[in-house]
């Protein structure tokens, strides 16, 4: 198993838009479900770079290194020395593995406020008991203060009995370990997203620095 870590130098410039989303939830254990290209690893990394410019430190795991043209654009208006508190890690082999150094480092590092798995599991299907174990497993041995998002792909529901676009694969077994589930899809209008949690769906647009909200 290899971890690659990365740094990516970016120019710095203040940001201007006020219609920027926020994260207001309090939950720091949080999956996130989503439709199949609609910006789930971008809202991943919006809600890195606000922690970053609050002072905090990121550690990103997954299959692929972050878009090399993305990622500039999103942490725009950090400084260099902010942003190499994004440590972005290429994970290869086991997920057991992985996940042993993602505590190692979560607990070791400091300043570390945000974890981000993207894309850890399998796009379809139901999700391995062996993997849900592992992501108990990491959401109960890294700091509760330190916020844990797992981003993948979601389901639909073919029976009609539930109403939305897309759920949670796997939702009561995260539910039972504590996480919210957030839900991330397109809006009617397909240049729109829906983003759900604590009951509460946002309409967003996805802009070049990240994510702006829509009254």
């Amino acid at each position: 198993m290899l971890l690659l870590f990365t740094k990516i130098v970016i120019h710095y410039r203040y940001p201007t838009n006020n219609m920027r989303w926020r994260d207001r939830s309090e939950s720091t254990r949080v999956h996130l479900a989503v439709e199949g290209s609609v910006g789930g690893t971008t809202l991943g990394l919006h809600m890195s770079a606000d922690i970053i410019d609050e002072g905090g430190r990121v550690l990103w795991i997954g299959l692929d290194m972050p878009n090399p043209e993305r990622f500039p654009q999103l942490f725009s208006h950090l400084s260099p020395v902010a942003s190499s508190r994004f440590h972005a890690m290429m994970i290869a082999g086991a997920l057991d593995k992985a996940v042993n150094t993602i505590i190692s480092a979560a607990n070791t590092l400091p300043s570390v406020k945000l974890v981000v798995l993207d894309d850890w599991c399998d796009k379809s299907g139901k999700i391995p008991k062996s993997q849900l174990e592992l992501m108990s497993k990491l959401g109960k041995s890294i700091d509760s203060n330190i916020r844990l998002l797992l981003i993948s792909k979601g389901t639909i529901d073919a029976s009609g009995a539930r109403e939305g676009n897309i759920f949670a694969r796997s939702e009561q077994h995260f539910v039972d370990d504590g996480y919210e589930v957030w839900t991330l899809c397109r809006h009617q209008d397909g240049n729109r997203r829906n983003l759900t949690y604590s009951g509460e769906t946002y309409t967003l647009k996805i802009v070049e620095s990240g994510l702006e909200i829509i009254d």
